[in-house]
């Protein structure tokens, strides 16, 4: 099974070595992890924007599932990029897996960035928003993609002390994909 491994991990400082942790962790399993910084691009070429997102895609399109981080990523929600790559492969019918390393309810967070108050029997923010509040962890577009096309969103049941760099969440989803490849495969 061929993984692709989405998340903010690419900004990081230790990025690669985060990437390689990754790649080791899923090789353990028996599965083999794509992670995007694995394609060589000049980042200071004009078009360097378009090539790694038609790089991106087509590692994706080569593999049969993804494992997104979603852990909220500059602000109280998951990385725009991230929740794209998800919605490609759950669009693509791929095998859909993601975990967050925050396990605060969607609501609670945006509750840190913002004033958040009950109005009119929904909950809206400073601007009169509505702030989405069905108890889910993040959007409830990410939450019933995977449960639709995977398995439901990982999540540990304290904050780990380093959200960038704990990777059991991720190990867990990588053992739900490990174990789906091996049902899959024929029996003799």
């Amino acid at each position: 099974m061929n993984i692709y491994l989405a998340g903010p991990d690419v900004f990081l400082p230790d990025a690669v070595e985060i990437g390689w942790r990754k790649l080791g962790i899923c090789a353990r399993h028996g599965v083999t992890g794509h992670y995007p910084l694995d394609t060589t691009i000049d980042v200071s070429a004009a078009d360097a924007s378009l090539k790694i997102f038609k790089a991106c895609e087509a590692m994706m399109d080569q593999c049969d599932a993804i494992i997104a981080n979603l852990t909220p990523f500059r602000g109280a929600g998951a990385d725009p990029g991230t929740v794209y790559e998800l919605g490609y492969m759950a669009g693509r019918g791929k095998f859909c897996l993601a975990y967050c390393n925050e396990p605060a309810l969607y609501a609670d967070r945006v509750r840190k960035f913002m004033q958040v108050e009950r109005r009119d029997g929904r909950l809206v923010d400073a601007d009169g928003l509505t702030v989405e509040d069905f108890g889910h962890h993040d959007n409830l577009m990410m939450i019933h993609a995977l449960e639709l096309h995977g398995a439901a969103l990982v999540l540990p049941r304290e904050k780990p002390a380093d959200i960038w760099h704990d990777l059991t969440a991720f190990e867990l989803c990588v053992a739900m994909a490990a174990k789906r490849r091996a049902a899959a495969r024929p029996t003799s």
